[in-house]
């Protein structure tokens, strides 16, 4: 593990803040995901606790969300002596690497569009909520967005995934085809129009405009070990949840001097050039409680292959 001297800061930055809806629990497995991948040693809760701690979160907090992990089946608990430690389950292990392939190549390659449309069609009992709450939250998965209510609609080729979630949630009231806009349709039914795409917009300026302040303090050298991790992890928390909001929306559809890959230069500069420095944050908790586990944090970059 190359590591480079600690840079020094003139003021602390004003970091941007980790996004709603976040929990101690998302926030330590993007850690181990980020600095712990492909381990599968233990480490110590202490040391995982002291890790929540550089984000405010408070020792009773950091436990309680050890403890939830493992009754989740996310973390192995093991003790030797007085010392409890935990360590990623399989189950964890793949969840995190499946989804750091997509967040890194998400918005890396612009392919032509075919101009073809997948379109699901369906209805489902109004006393089904919870079948009909299911379908909508997996065809979200796959990048799909109501139109209608009942009709929702991917500018990519995904009949293979839609008919084997209809299939596998038992409903048979749906219609799924691929199709091109018809010449004459209103302009007011496009299916772009299933995506807010000004709210979406507004969205990656937001975090342009909140992560250049980090970005020029970076390039002068300025940015700290400690300020390095928690700018890098709020950064992949803020831009992980993109893909949930993009579904890579063809360039072609989109108005002109869209934000996504301006937005996605300044996650890979930053992602990639904090990553010395919030790894030696990183080896120095952990340093603390276990100096052998601290040589095995190794932090990765965003053209990592898995």
């Amino acid at each position: 593990m190359s590591v480079m001297p600690a840079a020094t800061t003139d003021n602390d930055l004003d970091l941007p803040r980790m996004q709603a809806g976040g929990s101690p629990q998302h926030l330590l497995l993007t850690l181990l995901g980020d600095y712990w991948y492909g381990q599968r040693a233990a480490l110590p809760s202490a040391a995982l606790v002291a890790l929540l701690g550089e984000f405010g979160i408070t020792e009773v907090s950091a436990r309680a969300a050890l403890s939830r992990l493992a009754r989740r089946g996310l973390l192995e608990q093991s003790k030797t002596g007085r010392r409890t430690s935990y360590a990623l389950s399989e189950r964890a292990a793949e969840v995190l690497r499946e989804g750091s392939r997509h967040i890194m190549s998400f918005g890396g390659a612009e392919s032509s569009w075919s101009g073809r449309w997948t379109v699901a069609a369906f209805s489902v009992p109004e006393d089904q909520r919870d079948l009909r709450h299911a379908l909508r939250t997996r065809l979200g998965w796959y990048g799909f967005a109501p139109l209608y209510d009942g009709l929702w609609v991917s500018p990519h080729e995904r009949v293979a995934q839609v008919t084997a979630v209809l299939a596998e949630l038992g409903i048979d009231r749906a219609t799924v085809f691929a199709s091109e806009l018809a010449d004459g349709s209103p302009p007011g039914g496009h299916p772009i129009h299933a995506w807010d795409l000004d709210a979406l917009r507004v969205q990656y300026e937001r975090l342009l405009e909140e992560y250049e302040p980090v970005r020029v303090k970076w390039r002068d050298g300025k940015v700290g070990t400690a300020e390095a991790l928690v700018a890098r992890t709020a950064l992949m928390d803020d831009w992980r949840n993109f893909p949930n909001l993009d579904p890579e929306l063809p360039a072609g559809l989109l108005p002109k001097r869209w934000p996504r890959e301006q937005a996605r230069q300044l996650f890979i500069e930053l992602y990639d050039g904090l990553a010395q420095l919030s790894e030696q944050r990183v080896v120095q908790v952990v340093g603390q409680f276990d100096a052998d586990l601290a040589h095995l944090v190794r932090s990765h970059t965003s053209d990592f292959t898995g």
